[in-house]
């Protein structure tokens, strides 16, 4: 990700960034809550009390809980789309859907887990059936994977305000800035990988500054270091 960073306001104007990233962006808006608690709780990254609510349903013991999987590990409701960078390597349940029924191919009733018992017979409905999605839902964008066109590179804002990148639309927001002096303006390029992702992820729930709460601190090391 390349990084339009302002030394003298010490902030990020905004980022050009590629399908991937952007990809991952809008992901976050399919992600059910205690996915996200998930994620960041191994790596520390607490959010609110939020995770002690997860915590308690982890802990229940099994004989006053129905279900542990249906709230701790629920599936995205985003069908259709191929695998999304960074969060993809992670234990994200799958995107793609399966339904269970009994072991009689007379019986028609369906359920979206294995311990229900059928109307019909009073058996588990154990028997899995893969859901496949139809033709619609697996259209030319999400044969390429992710959710946007790999046509143009992108502009992210500082508050993640996504948008096609243009010259206009840069020197546009340079007068938003109040910009005066181009000589303060640095280009930055940053890795994104998986620890920035969830970075990004805590703090999109947190500030309305988000690329300069997860990149400043690394662009100033990187400054000093060089200076040194």
């Amino acid at each position: 990700m390349k990084l339009l960073v302002d030394t003298k306001a010490k902030k990020v104007l905004f980022a050009e960034a590629d399908k991937s990233c952007v990809d991952f962006l809008f992901y976050i808006l399919s992600l059910p809550v205690a996915t996200v608690i998930r994620l960041l709780k191994r790596k520390g990254m607490n959010y609110g009390c939020l995770p002690e609510l997860y915590d308690s349903v982890e802990n229940l013991n099994d004989s006053y809980i129905q279900s542990k999987d249906i709230l701790l590990k629920p599936k995205s409701s985003v069908t259709g789309v191929a695998p999304v960078p960074f969060l993809s390597i992670t234990d994200v349940p799958a995107t793609h859907k399966s339904f269970y029924t009994c072991s009689s191919y007379n019986h028609l009733t369906v359920s979206d887990g294995p311990s229900a018992i059928c109307t019909g017979c009073n058996s588990y409905m154990s028997r899995r059936l893969t859901y496949v999605a139809p033709p619609t839902a697996v259209g030319a964008v999400a044969a390429a994977g992710g959710f946007v066109k790999d046509l143009v590179t992108y502009m992210v804002m500082d508050d993640l305000v996504v948008k096609p990148m243009s010259t206009i639309s840069s020197i546009t927001l340079l007068n938003k800035f109040n910009v005066k002096d181009v000589g303060v303006l640095k280009e930055k390029v940053v890795n994104f990988g998986m620890g920035e992702a969830l970075k990004l992820l805590k703090s999109s729930f947190e500030s309305k500054g988000v690329l300069t709460s997860v990149f400043m601190s690394s662009v100033r090391l990187k400054t000093e270091l060089v200076c040194q």
